[in-house]
């Protein structure tokens, strides 16, 4: 029925949105609109119209966007259950807009009308991922910001960091060599880390269990490449994860051995 279509009224609905009342609704006769959003989450829904009325709304999650180039950096403090967010404002906007939760689906929001550039957040739960948000806003009575709203900063926080609940997953052994081996793994998921994943901890054991090699790598690798292996010898790779607060379980690999090609004859 596109042929029949006047126009269409879409919404631009921030999450959340600490204000009573919807959002504008806004009537175009074009399929596209531009606006410009912050870095806070946004529901968009969209109908078309015709003379017979209005057609169920298609609803889009604006995704969230990974940028770092903030103006402002945001520090967090934790005491107790609660957090002091401090920022240091390049200029002074009428009030700053504070989101924190844990995603979208949890997110609370508060407008700060003081130039003090600081905020107590509270009920943090431990082991938690928080999201924390500072936007600039230089309207500041209850509406939907999307007009006026400039995100100063986002940075995560944990009240309390835990040890990892599991370690990586999906542990592989390949391109063995009578003195070599990749180790590949998956790495541990975001939920189970219970704070912010320092690096790795790989541990290589022969059958003898007289010999282990231990390395330690940064949270962003996910292979590593074994050197300096006995030729036809049986190893066990064991694997975990570690934050501030300590390392986690072991994850163990399958045993592989390494071959011999040949013997090497001693030179006389």
């Amino acid at each position: 029925q596109s042929e029949n279509v006047l126009g269409y009224f879409i919404n631009v609905e921030r999450i959340p949105n600490s204000c009573s009342h919807s959002p504008n609704r806004i009537s175009l006769k074009e399929r596209k609109i531009l606006v410009n959003l912050s870095m806070a989450y946004y529901r968009v829904n969209i109908s078309a119209y015709n003379e017979a009325g209005e057609s169920p709304r298609a609803i889009y999650i604006v995704p969230e966007l990974s940028g770092t180039d903030f103006p402002g950096q945001i520090h967090v403090k934790s005491q107790g259950t609660n957090a002091v967010v401090t920022w240091t404002p390049e200029y002074n906007p009428k009030c700053f807009v504070v989101d924190w939760g844990t995603g979208k689906e949890d997110m609370h929001m508060k407008i700060v009308t003081t130039a003090t550039g600081n905020f107590t957040l509270d009920n943090f739960q431990p082991y938690k991922l928080y999201k924390i948000m500072v936007h600039a806003s230089d309207v500041c009575q209850c509406e939907s910001f999307v007009r006026h709203e400039k995100t100063f900063g986002v940075t995560h926080f944990y009240s309390v960091e835990g040890v990892p609940r599991t370690g990586p997953a999906n542990v592989t052994i390949l391109n063995i060599t009578k003195h070599s081996a990749l180790v590949k793994w998956t790495a541990i998921a975001a939920e189970d880390r219970l704070g912010f994943l320092q690096g790795y901890r790989i541990s290589c054991t022969d059958s003898s269990r007289k010999k282990s090699l231990t390395v330690t790598l940064n949270s962003s690798t996910t292979s590593y490449h074994l050197t300096g292996l006995k030729e036809k010898t049986t190893y066990r790779v064991q694997i975990s994860g570690f934050t501030n607060a300590g390392e986690g379980p072991l994850t163990l690999s399958q045993p592989f051995s390494t071959p011999k090609y040949g013997t090497v004859e001693p030179l006389c």
